[in-house]
């Protein structure tokens, strides 16, 4: 029998919220902006919005159903909040996966304010019969409950508020075409330049009250592998050493330290980043190989490598995906140290 992969281990540099970490929230919830001017970058995003919102307002209407996609830790939560903020309406928040059954849907939709807000995060992880109540709300405000079975069979339309509805996933090919149509406004966040980063990270420090140069700011930003929320944790982590080991002051040499010993490398790449590479140049000649290659090698989740690996590789050039497979390129093998091999062939067989 195949041994099962074990789910991929938690990351400092993974976009996700971190589940050990009991806190993060509240401290991730500090440092979130709370209207759209106070949002860096995502220009065209705010721009967008903004012009959305404030026609919404002047016709008195609920702004039109919103679903955000991108990589996770981009701001997906943060603009849903601001939304409602913007909207003057409060919001509720809930997650696929906690949807289980019709009814918790049902009860959340009957129960919002007028004009409110309801955000649902990973929303390809809705189970189907509860999406399809999802329809009517988004459509014509009304929910479409079937009460009793067979001949006896009624369906009762249920009224609601008018409302938006608001998704994020980090997988647009997971929702289904029916829920997809249902959306207004599609907006996709892509990772932050450094400069953005930079920013942020100043931002942040300020509000929490570190005491951060220019340079420490910079070597932060440069490994928060473009994404706000990784560069809020290591804001984090590097305070703690610069507290403990140093005069409390982030600067280059300090946040150098601190990423180091957190094994977070110049270019943002921890150490399962760097497994990943080596498995594709050391075990398969540099490619093309298939993800399953790659998953069974290193004993973790396919869909996985492929939500939190891949992406900010294929972001930095240092993979290629190919008909037959991912393959390193020249600046992974540098960056690695490794000498490129000629004519290697690597497997090609597996997708």
């Amino acid at each position: 029998m195949a041994k099962k992969a074990k789910p991929i281990r938690e990351r400092i540099l993974s976009g996700e919220a971190l589940k050990d970490e009991h806190d993060e929230e509240s401290y991730v919830a500090s440092l979130r902006p709370t209207t759209l001017a106070e949002f860096i970058d995502q220009e065209s995003v705010k721009d967008n919005l903004s012009i959305a919102i404030e026609a919404a307002k002047a016709r008195g209407e609920p702004l039109d159903h919103v679903l955000f996609y991108g990589p996770p830790g981009l701001g997906k939560t943060t603009l849903a909040q601001i939304i409602a903020s913007e909207m003057g309406v409060p919001i509720v928040g809930t997650s696929g996966p906690a949807l289980e059954r019709p009814g918790d849907l049902i009860g959340i939709l009957t129960n919002l304010d007028q004009r409110g807000v309801l955000f649902i995060d990973e929303i390809h992880r809705l189970p189907r019969v509860v999406e399809e109540y999802l329809y009517g709300a988004m459509e014509d405000f009304v929910v479409d409950f079937v009460q009793d079975k067979g001949p006896y069979a009624r369906s009762i339309k249920i009224p609601i508020n008018p409302c938006c509805i608001i998704g994020a996933t980090t997988r647009t090919g997971l929702i289904s075409a029916p829920l997809r149509e249902r959306f207004g406004i599609f907006h996709h966040l892509d990772f932050y330049p450094e400069d953005a980063l930079v920013s942020i990270v100043r931002r942040s420090a300020k509000i929490l009250g570190i005491h951060t140069e220019e340079d420490g700011a910079h070597e932060i930003a440069r490994r928060a592998r473009g994404t706000p929320r990784i560069a809020n944790r290591l804001l984090r982590r590097v305070r703690d050493y610069a507290q403990v080991r140093r005069d409390g002051v982030i600067d280059k040499e300090v946040a150098d330290e601190a990423l180091r010993k957190l094994g977070v490398d110049e270019r943002g790449l921890d150490e399962l980043d760097r497994k990943f590479l080596r498995t594709i140049i050391k075990q398969y000649g540099g490619g093309p190989v298939g993800m399953e290659a790659i998953a069974a090698t290193l004993n973790e989740q396919t869909d996985t490598l492929e939500e939190m690996i891949e992406p900010f590789l294929l972001k930095i050039g240092f993979v290629n995906r190919t008909p037959r497979g991912r393959t390193a390129t020249a600046d992974a093998y540098q960056h690695l140290g490794e000498a490129e091999a000629a004519g290697a062939s690597g497997q090609g067989r597996l997708f």
